[in-house]
């Protein structure tokens, strides 16, 4: 494995820096902030940024800087559950269907097309509407509903291993099948899944702010940037920070993972 430069890993670099940013906010949210984000002050409603509130206060009086702080908390809590959820069932169906092939292939792929056929949004929305709205609910839904593409890889990565010459061998040899599995395929194929579990990372985060934006994920007072940008859609004319700043922060944990995960492609890719 080649060591990191600025020059051929600028894209990796920058990625990562961003996504260590939000992880640090995320985790040293208490020391950077002395406000409470569920603090309520009917005194200070509506107050626009300001070196007492930096990024200004919502139509509870709350400081919204530690708002969009702590729902950095929520929103990365929620995108690394979710997204480990979903590459541990894509992994373990794409390993088997890849592995055994024929009736367990068919059958394997077969449901994957079924679930690849229903918008993944709509699904969660439908699932969501007969649930209680939760962190928790959401996390186990949109894992749930996001493994397919997972698995598709694992399982096309397994297949290119599955016919070699160490492979075979452990066969012969008598070597289990869960052993050959776990000890010599998918270390094999584990540079692809954390790629894919990286860039996956930004869809999640999205679709939790969609559904936290419509009410249907993470619920006040709880902060989270869906939520807060729904208190700044009704008051966008005059309180334009409560959209901004939530809105900044979405789209740039999303380029940084997205840039995290192209470079770690670049990077793990041998041929380049």
């Amino acid at each position: 494995m080649r060591r990191l430069t600025l020059k051929k890993d600028l894209i990796l670099i920058i990625g990562l820096s961003i996504v260590l940013f939000f992880v640090i906010i995320a985790i040293f949210a208490p020391l950077i902030t002395k406000y409470n984000p569920e603090e309520i002050n009917i005194l200070s409603t509506f107050e626009p940024p300001s070196r007492e509130h930096l990024f200004g206060t919502d139509e509870l009086g709350r400081d919204l800087f530690s708002r969009v702080l702590y729902g950095s908390r929520v929103s990365l809590f929620v995108g690394f559950v979710a997204v480990g959820i979903s590459v541990f069932i894509g992994a373990i169906l794409g390993l088997l269907s890849g592995f055994y092939g024929r009736f367990v292939d068919t059958i394997i792929m077969r449901f994957t097309d079924i679930m690849l056929a229903f918008p993944s949004f709509f699904l969660i929305l439908a699932v969501i509407a007969f649930l209680k709205p939760s962190i928790i609910n959401v996390m186990i839904i949109i894992g749930l509903t996001g493994w397919m593409g997972v698995a598709r890889l694992v399982r096309a990565e397994t297949l290119s291993v599955v016919g070699r010459e160490y492979v075979l061998a452990a066969k012969i040899s008598g070597v289990s099948s869960f052993k050959i599995l776990f000890k010599h395929i998918l270390p094999n194929v584990a540079s692809p899944i954390f790629v894919i579990a990286t860039l996956s990372m930004s869809g999640v985060i999205l679709t939790e702010s969609s559904l936290s934006f419509l009410g249907l994920g993470v619920q006040p007072p709880t902060p989270s940037w869906g939520n807060i940008l729904t208190s700044g859609k009704d008051n966008i004319i005059f309180a334009w920070w409560l959209s901004l700043f939530p809105g900044v922060a979405i789209l740039m944990t999303a380029l940084g993972y997205n840039l995290f995960g192209e470079g770690l492609r670049d990077y793990l890719d041998k041929k380049l």
